[in-house]
C-alpha cells in the first residue's frame, strides 16, 4: 500500500543533490543482522515512500552488503552515502582478510572505500564521509587526499565528514569538505550554535545522525545497558522535559523528530529502523511539518538552563 503523507525535498547545500528531508540510517540492520528479506522490504518501502536518502558506513557490520543487495535494481534512485574509517568493526570475512593498519592510514583508507563500492555494488556514492575522525586526521593532508582522490577517480560525486564538536568546527573550516554528518537532537544541542551556522555560512549540506536521540526514553526509569543509548538517557533525566512525561512513546518520538528537522541550517535527518512499519510512522511525523515556535523554543530553553558545558555532541 502506498504511503499518502508528502516527503519535503531540498538541496543537500551547495552539492546541488535533492534529498528527501528524512533519510534512512543503516546501522541498526547491520548491527542486528536484518534479514535480508526484512532489509528489501524496509528500503523499497521507504524508497517508495519517496525517501531518497540511505546512509551506511563500513564499520556498520553487514550491512553495506545489505543494502547494495536491496537497492540494486534502483540504484538511481538512491543518494547514497558511506563513511571510510573504523574499519575493524567490519565484518567477519572482511576483518580475515587484515585491518592490521591503522583506521586512518591512507592506504587503509582507500582500501575501505573500494570494499564499500563492491559491498554496495555500485562504482560509485554520492557523498563518501570520514566516519568520526579524531582531530589529528583531520589535520593530516594525507587523509584529506584520499577522498579527494576518490571524488577525482569517480568514486564518489562529494565528500563529506561526519563528526561532532571540535572535530566538526575543524572539519566545517577547513574547507575540505562539501557535508557534514553531525548528532542534533532533543538531548544534543551543541551543534545547533557550535557548528551549523558556520556550515550554512559555507553552503555546506548538513546531514544530522541520531535526531530522535535513541529514542531513549522509552526505557523509562530503567537505564539502557548500551554505552550507545546511555549518555542521552542521562541527560533526558536532568532535562525533564514536559512532554516526556506527559506523552507516549510514539508523540515523544514526532516531537523530537520535528524539533530536530525544523532546526534551522538542517538538510536531512538518517533515523535507522528494522521494522518496515516504522518508515510510514516516522513519514507522518516529518509530515507534520516544524514544531510550533513556543514549543521549539521551551525545548531550547531547558537546554540552555540545564545541559552543562561538557555535554558536548555524541559521536
Amino acid at each position: 500500500m502506498a504511503i499518502e503523507m508528502a516527503i519535503e525535498y531540498r538541496a543537500l547545500g551547495k552539492t546541488g543533490l535533492r534529498v528527501s528531508t528524512l533519510g534512512f540510517g543503516g546501522s541498526e540492520i547491520g548491527y542486528q543482522a536484518v534479514a535480508q528479506k526484512a532489509v528489501d522490504k524496509i528500503l523499497n518501502t521507504a524508497l517508495d515512500a519517496g525517501i531518497n536518502v540511505i546512509d551506511t558506513a563500513e564499520c556498520y557490520a553487514d550491512g553495506e552488503a545489505l543494502i547494495g543487495k536491496a537497492i540494486a535494481r534502483r540504484r538511481a534512485e538512491v543518494v547514497l552515502m558511506t563513511k571510510c574509517g573504523h574499519a575493524p568493526l567490519g565484518s567477519a570475512s572482511e576483518r580475515a582478510l587484515g585491518y592490521a593498519q591503522p583506521d586512518w592510514e591512507p592506504a587503509m583508507l582507500a582500501r575501505s572505500i573500494e570494499r564499500s563500492l563492491k559491498n554496495l555494488r555500485t562504482d560509485h556514492v554520492e557523498v563518501i564521509q570520514f566516519h568520526s575522525p579524531p582531530l589529528a586526521t583531520l589535520r593530516d593532508g594525507r587523509a584529506i587526499e584520499v577522498i579527494h582522490k576518490a571524488r577525482e577517480r569517480g568514486q564518489a560525486r562529494f565528500v563529506g565528514c561526519s563528526a561532532d564538536s571540535d572535530e566538526a568546527v575543524y572539519a566545517v573550516e577547513s574547507g575540505a569538505f562539501d557535508t557534514v554528518q553531525i548528532s542534533v537532537n532533543i538531548a544534543d544541542q551543541e551543534a545547533i550554535e557550535l557548528v551549523l551556522p558556520r556550515a550554512a555560512a559555507r553552503g555546506m549540506g548538513v546531514i544530522v545522525k541520531r535526531p530522535i536521540a535513541n529514542a531513549a526514553w522509552r526505557h523509562g526509569k530503567q537505564p539502557p545497558g548500551d554505552w550507545y543509548t546511555r549518555p542521552y538517557w542521562d541527560r533526558l533525566q536532568a532535562l525533564d522535559y514536559d512532554f516526556l512525561r506527559r506523552g507516549g512513546v510514539e508523540d515523544s518520538v514526532a516531537i523530537a523528530l520535528r524539533f530536530t528537522l525544523g532546526t534551522a541550517g538542517v538538510t536531512t535527518a538518517i533515523v535507522g529502523t528494522t521494522r518496515p512499519e516504522r518508515i510510514a510512522q516516522n513519514i507522518a511525523h516529518a509530515s507534520a511539518g516544524p514544531l510550533p515556535g513556543a514549543e521549539y523554543e521551551a525545548i531550547r530553553a531547558r537546554w540552555r538552563l540545564v545541559a552543562p558545558r561538557d555535554w558536548t555532541g555524541q559521536r
